[in-house]
């Protein structure tokens, strides 16, 4: 299955759908009406009003199907928008672009498709009116005719509520449109700028904070922070200001984890922007915000990472009009925070995959794949450390004696115990079959010996059979280690190991045999 590529200009036509305002909104009669004339004038038994965001297709009314959200590799309008022609697929399965789609091999089961964009006065086609079904069906000229009339009667319906809304608004002067219209475009190139950021070598949290303060500068926000919420802790971190800021307001967002209640901590788990342009008026607004001049706020919730949900708030201070919240403003911040909330799923579904990879799936330490590349890390520190092998004794014959099955449950028993041993000041890895490794920060050998003789102890708990560790502790010295000493280390270490079972071998040797 190959997805469809991205539009040109694909930033500009993300923010001209968020002017829309209609992704994620409730079904309403005035599309259900145009999704079923479509279905029944061409004969087909579904028919589905498809928007193309980011990194989805969100279906705002369907007719003969259910919800038609997916995935937007997997979505058929996202072809549709890369023409102004309708989109015809006589038969998917016989199509090299869908043929192994899971819209093809399970449900809806398409295989007869036609699509009609929808596209913008500004040119950006932003979605598709589309039918399909589960046989082939023949349509004529004049069918994909009918879905083009249609698809335009859905953008005057998005076209009439955008005017009322302007209407409503009254933003008439053509100065202020003229405006918007830069600032449209002055937001597309922010918008770029953000999603090229978050594809940069940055963590969630400096990814994030920095997001916030282009966002902030571009909005010309009096105040920008991020909000980051772990557990029952709330912490801010200030990402932008204006410099003549009242200084009370900057004391007031600094405290902002320090007081109870409030409509920020109340959107802890918002999957939506909220806006308020009267923030006194608020029920929930903070006694301490209103006095230092607080006017307007938005919250725009970026998503979780590692347990943490991040909240972006941008906050304009009692300025006259420039406190409300433009159509360009909402836009921007719309379109940016769906562009944060992807990157992070994307950022932790990467973390996920490499964690796996790092890990033993046997006993669920890390692998030799993780110990080459954190003794290689620590080498390049240049900070002391502590290198130890570890060979279990006597594990081949538990293998042989009470089967392979309990073998595992030895390796699994003795590495849990030896993680929990070592994981406040180290990492735990397995080496290989029945070998262990410990890098631990600067740790004597002694006590490293007891780390081990605790992790055997547990191990002997789930065997009948003699099990034993030998053990060969190294210490790297600060500053000495450049790289290329890491093989001579690993030797040095599996001598000792070698040399401790020899030791125990004799010892063995020289007990008095029992009758």
């Amino acid at each position: 299955m190959s997805s469809a590529p991205q539009p040109e200009q694909e930033y500009a036509r993300l923010l001209d759908l968020a002017r829309y305002d209609i992704l994620d909104t409730a079904p309403e009669k005035a599309f259900d009406r145009i999704t079923r004339l479509a279905a029944r004038t061409l004969r087909a038994p579904s028919a589905v009003l498809n928007f193309v965001d980011q990194d989805r297709q969100w279906g705002k009314s369907c007719f003969g199907t259910t919800d038609s959200t997916a995935p937007r590799e997997h979505s058929f309008c996202a072809w549709t928008i890369l023409s102004d022609e309708v989109l015809t697929v006589a038969d998917a399965r016989q199509d090299q672009r869908f043929l192994d789609n899971p819209l093809v091999l399970g449900s809806p089961s398409i295989r007869m498709y036609a699509g009609a964009p929808l596209t913008t006065p500004s040119g950006h086609r932003i979605g598709s009116l589309c039918v399909f079904g589960d046989a082939p069906l023949d349509l004529e000229p004049a069918d994909l005719e009918a879905l083009q009339d249609l698809a335009a009667l859905v953008m005057d319906e998005l076209e009439l509520r955008l005017h009322n809304r302007a209407l409503q608004s009254q933003v008439s002067m053509q100065g202020q449109q003229l405006q918007e219209l830069r600032q449209l475009v002055t937001h597309a190139q922010v918008l770029e700028d953000i999603n090229r950021l978050l594809d940069a070598t940055l963590s969630p949290q400096e990814a994030t904070l920095e997001v916030s303060r282009l966002i902030g500068t571009a909005i010309h926000a009096d105040w920008t922070g991020l909000m980051a919420f772990e557990a029952d802790t709330m912490t801010v971190q200030v990402a932008h200001h204006q410099p003549d800021l009242n200084p009370a307001l900057l004391a007031f967002a600094a405290r902002l984890p320090d007081l109870a209640g409030g409509v920020t901590r109340s959107l802890r788990n918002t999957k939506h922007t909220t806006y308020l342009e009267d923030y006194p008026q608020h029920p929930l607004a903070l006694p301490e915000g209103v006095e230092a001049g607080l006017k307007s706020a938005a919250w725009v919730p970026l998503g979780q990472h590692a347990n943490i949900d991040y909240l972006l708030i941008a906050v304009r201070a009692d300025r006259g009009r420039r406190a409300a919240w433009r159509a360009s403003d909402r836009a921007l911040l719309d379109a940016a925070g769906r562009s944060v909330r992807a990157a992070l799923v994307r950022h932790s579904v990467l973390e996920a995959s490499v964690l796996q990879a790092r890990r033993d799936p046997l006993t669920g330490v890390a692998n030799r794949r993780a110990f080459d590349q954190d003794l290689e890390r620590r080498a390049h520190s240049r900070q002391s450390f502590t290198l130890a092998l570890i060979d279990l004794d006597g594990f081949k014959l538990v293998n042989d004696v009470e089967g392979h099955a309990q073998g595992d449950r030895v390796l699994q028993v003795f590495a849990t115990a030896l993680h929990h041993e070592v994981r406040d000041f180290g990492q735990a890895y397995r080496y290989g079959g029945d070998e262990f490794a410990l890098l631990l920060d600067p740790t004597s050998e002694d006590d490293t010996m007891e780390h081990v003789d605790i992790a055997t102890l547990a191990a002997r708990q789930v065997t009948a059979l003699p099990l034993g560790a030998s053990t060969g502790v190294v210490k790297a010295e600060a500053g000495y280690f450049s790289g290329t000493e890491l093989p001579d280390l690993e030797r040095q270490a599996d001598q000792r190991m070698y040399e401790a079972k020899r030791r125990r071998q004799r010892l063995r040797a020289q007990l008095p045999t029992k009758v």
